[in-house]
C-alpha cells in the first residue's frame, strides 16, 4: 500500500511518472481512485473491454501497480485514546497471558464440554479463562466496557474503551488437542481497535508452547517481541490463503465453500485451520497470504484486524467496503493480493446482498459511541 507494486521486471514509477496517454484507455468519468473497479490481473479487461497495460523502453508495468494504490480505509484508532499506549497494551498483555495460563494448565487434561449448539462447543476451560482475564481488566479499570464471548456485555456504554475477550478461540480445536486455539484479548478506544494481543497455542499433546503477537495503534505488531510484517507475495497463484466457516449451513456457508473451491483452484492452496484470531496473526507473520470468513463477531476479530494492519496488511469488509469490528464479514491480506482476491469474493458477496442476506453491523452495544 502506498506504493506501486510493479511485477519484477518493472521499474517503481509514480503516479506523476505515467505518460497520460495510459490512463486513456480508462473511462474518463471514474476518478483514479476508483480504479479498484477494474480487473486487477495483468492482461484482464476494464468495464468497456479495453485491456489495461503499459510498455515503455521495453518494460511493462501491470494493471496490478495501479490497483495497489488503492487507499483502504485504515481500521485501527489513531492512537490509545488519553491512556498512554505502553499502560493499555500492558494490561492486554497481561490478561492474554492470564487467560492462556489458565488454557495451558486445562490443555492436558479431560475435558468437560457443553455445547451451545449441534457442534458449537464450549468447555469449563473458555469460561475459566474469560473470568482470569475479567479479573485483570476489572482491577486495572473498573469504568471500561466490556464484551466477552461467554459473559455478554459488562460495565457502562458511556466509556470510550470497549474490551472485547475471546477467552478460548477455537475451542472445537482444543477440546480434540488440535494445534490451532488461542487467547485473544483486544480494546477498541471509540469503536476502533487500539490495542490488541493474542496468545497462539503451538505444538501439540505433550508438546505445547506458545507465541505472543501484540500490537498498538501506530505502534507496530510484534511477535514474542519481535517486529513482524505481512509477506511481499504478489500473485494468487504463489499464495498460501486461509479462510472459514461457521456453524449454520446456510447461503454464507455454502458461498464460502465455492470461494474455498475457487482459490484452491489458483493458489498454492486454501487452508481452514478454525481459528479466526490465529488466521489473522498468521497473516501478519507473513506465514499466509490473505484471509477471510463470514460471520465472525468482535471478539473473533477485534485484536487479529489491528495486529493484521499493525504489521503492514489490509482489512476490508468482503464487499471491498470499509470495515469495523461489528461487521459481519472480513477479508484481511498483505495488502498487494486485496485487489485481486475481492475481485471474485466482492461479487459472491454481492450476490448475498441481493438475496437479502443480513449484513448489518451487530454485537454493538447500545448506547456506545464510536468514532465509525
Amino acid at each position: 500500500m502506498g506504493r506501486l507494486v510493479p511485477s519484477s521486471t518493472n521499474v517503481s514509477l509514480r503516479f506523476s511518472q505515467i505518460p497520460t496517454s495510459f490512463f486513456s484507455v480508462l473511462d474518463k468519468k471514474l476518478p483514479l481512485n476508483s480504479v479498484r473497479r477494474f480487473k486487477g490481473v495483468e492482461g484482464t479487461q476494464n468495464a468497456k473491454g479495453r485491456r489495461l497495460s503499459y510498455a515503455a523502453a521495453g518494460r511493462k508495468l501491470s494493471v496490478k501497480a495501479v490497483l495497489s494504490e488503492k487507499p483502504y480505509s485504515k481500521v485501527g484508532a489513531e492512537s490509545t485514546g488519553p491512556l498512554p499506549a505502553s499502560e493499555l497494551l500492558g494490561v492486554v498483555e497481561a490478561a492474554a497471558k492470564t487467560g492462556a495460563e489458565v488454557v495451558m494448565d486445562a490443555v492436558n487434561k479431560p475435558r468437560n464440554i457443553n455445547y451451545k449448539g449441534i457442534t458449537d462447543l464450549v468447555t469449563d476451560t473458555d469460561k475459566n479463562s474469560e473470568s482470569a482475564i475479567l479479573e485483570v481488566v476489572r482491577k486495572n479499570f473498573k469504568d471500561h466496557l466490556i464484551l466477552g464471548e461467554e459473559g455478554g456485555i459488562i460495565g457502562e456504554a458511556s466509556s470510550d474503551y470497549m474490551w472485547c475477550i475471546d477467552p478460548l478461540d477455537g475451542t472445537t480445536n482444543f477440546a480434540h488437542g488440535y494445534p490451532s486455539f488461542a487467547v485473544s484479548v483486544g480494546v477498541l478506544f471509540r469503536g476502533k481497535p487500539a490495542a490488541a494481543s493474542v496468545v497462539e497455542f503451538v505444538g501439540g499433546p505433550q508438546c505445547w508452547n506458545t507465541r505472543t503477537f501484540s500490537a498498538s495503534a501506530g505502534g507496530g505488531a510484534f511477535c514474542n517481541g519481535q517486529r513482524i510484517h505481512v509477506s511481499q507475495t504478489e500473485q494468487v497463484e504463489r499464495s498460501l490463503l486461509v479462510t472459514g466457516f461457521g456453524y449454520e449451513h446456510d447461503d454464507a456457508w455454502a458461498t464460502n465453500i465455492d470461494l474455498f473451491r475457487e482459490f484452491t483452484d489458483i493458489s498454492r492452496g486454501v487452508r481452514r485451520l478454525g481459528a479466526a484470531a490465529v488466521d489473522m496473526c498468521h497473516v501478519a507473520l507473513g506465514i499466509v497470504e490473505a484471509y477471510w470468513e463470514y460471520r465472525l463477531k468482535p471478539w473473533d476479530m477485534a485484536a487479529g484486524i489491528l495486529i493484521v494492519e499493525e504489521a503492514g496488511g489490509t482489512v476490508t469488509c468482503m464487499d471491498g467496503e470499509k470495515f469495523c469490528v461489528f461487521d459481519r464479514s472480513v477479508l484481511v491480506s498483505n495488502g498487494r493480493l486485496h485487489e485481486q482476491l475481492l475481485q471474485r469474493i466482492g461479487p459472491a458477496t454481492e450476490k448475498l446482498k441481493h438475496k437479502r442476506i443480513d449484513f448489518s453491523l451487530w454485537f454493538k452495544p447500545e448506547n456506545y459511541k464510536t468514532d465509525l
